[in-house]
């Protein structure tokens, strides 16, 4: 069955690659971007329709809701991609400013889109809410010395990756009616680590695009990756 997607950040790296792999899949996706230009160039790429939306403004973010209401009508699944590194700077460099910026744009920029667009997740048969979290953001994963991620130091993105996954569980409480899971893309190759990763954009996205298209009926506050779930 088709389904109305909306994806924030989605004019790049994964939230352009989901937004490809889930229109070739038949479904309804909506291009969310800050940059219109940009926005609108990645939806006539990937054949989706573009949407205006700065997650760190409630105008915006109130103006894309009324836009998608007018347009589609409902919503089945949100995923919220949007997300920046901020510095990576140690303890020390670290500023007020910095963590300010990190934090309206990762994690307040979530609470933003979802307040906004729930009206229209309710109006539809099986919502989902698919957050882009990351294994930076879990504590089990950055203290094992087996994984990459226990090398990387950088409190604010990684701070707010940790927010973004607790807040997708309790929205998973709070919500029974819509399944909230959070998803850790892996080292993936994007602009936010200058392309270092391991990974494709399309390995990348495989648990984003696996939680975003599931059957009615699966569970919810799951963190998973692409090859399953994972630790908190």
């Amino acid at each position: 069955m088709s389904k109305n997607i909306f994806i924030t950040g989605a004019n790049k790296g994964l939230g352009l690659e989901a937004a490809r792999r889930l229109v070739q899949q038949g479904h309804t996706v909506l291009v969310g971007a800050r940059d219109a230009d940009r926005g609108r160039k990645a939806a006539a790429e990937v054949g989706g329709r573009f949407v205006a939306i700065d997650v760190t403004d409630e105008a915006s973010v109130a103006a894309a809701a009324a836009d998608v209401a007018a347009h589609e009508g409902h919503l089945d699944v949100l995923i919220n991609n949007a997300g920046i590194s901020g510095p990576l700077t140690q303890g020390t460099q670290l500023r007020g400013e910095d963590a300010t910026l990190v934090f309206d744009t990762n994690v307040i920029g979530i609470v933003r889109v979802t307040g906004a667009f729930l009206p229209l997740l309710q109006a539809g048969t099986d919502p989902a809410v698919v957050n882009v979290s990351s294994g930076l953001g879990s504590q089990a994963i950055t203290h094992d010395p087996s994984r990459v991620e226990s090398t990387v130091v950088a409190p604010l993105y990684n701070a707010s990756k940790a927010a973004v996954t607790m807040m997708t569980t309790q929205y998973a409480k709070a919500f029974p009616g819509i399944r909230f899971n959070a998803v850790d893309p892996g080292y993936t190759a994007t602009d936010l680590n200058g392309n270092s990763g391991p990974q494709t954009v399309t390995e990348g996205t495989d648990a984003i695009v696996t939680l975003a298209t599931e059957d009615p009926g699966a569970g919810t506050g799951r963190y998973l990756d692409r090859f399953g779930p994972l630790p908190w």
